[in-house]
């Protein structure tokens, strides 16, 4: 049986002053692995932009009638949305302004078939240390699903 350490009081030392401190925990793996690009399909991302704010969940409800500012990007689950910023910024020119903040959601049917826009993440167009943002998050890492539709609202300050 091991036996407590105590003090000259009597009352037992803290778990610190016991031993050796326990060994450092192995180093936690990614929750979700990087794509082999060369050998993983890549998926058909449908894109839709605006000025100003999102989307409203109506604009898509008729399939074929979505709204007519749509970009396809062909790309991957490990795409982070500093990537998808990037390819944004070659088709909106007001993307590319000093100012602007796009702000990322995802479109998706909910359990009743009524489309739900969730916003998951801002960058900024010209991200810098001292203004942190989700840039560095991937399409799988904010659950994804194939199918889904990908909105962007390019705000202006």
């Amino acid at each position: 049986m091991a036996e407590v350490q105590r003090r000259p009081g009597g009352r037992p030392l803290p778990q610190s002053a016991r031993g050796p401190p326990p060994p450092p925990a192995a180093k936690p793996r990614p929750r979700f692995e990087p794509v082999d690009r060369e050998k993983t399909c890549p998926l058909l991302l449908r894109v839709f932009t605006k000025v100003g704010d999102h989307h409203i969940d109506g604009e898509f409800a008729v399939r074929g009638k979505e709204p007519k500012d749509e970009v396809q990007i062909y790309t991957w689950m490990d795409a982070t949305l500093r990537e998808l910023t990037d390819l944004v910024k070659e088709v909106a020119p007001e993307a590319r302004r000093r100012d602007a903040i796009l702000s990322f959601a995802f479109v998706y049917p909910d359990k009743r078939g009524r489309f739900v826009v969730r916003e998951v993440g801002r960058t900024f167009s010209y991200p810098n240390g001292r203004r942190p943002d989700s840039g560095s998050k991937s399409l799988s890492e904010l659950s994804f699903q194939i199918g889904d539709y990908l909105d962007v609202a390019i705000l202006l300050q």
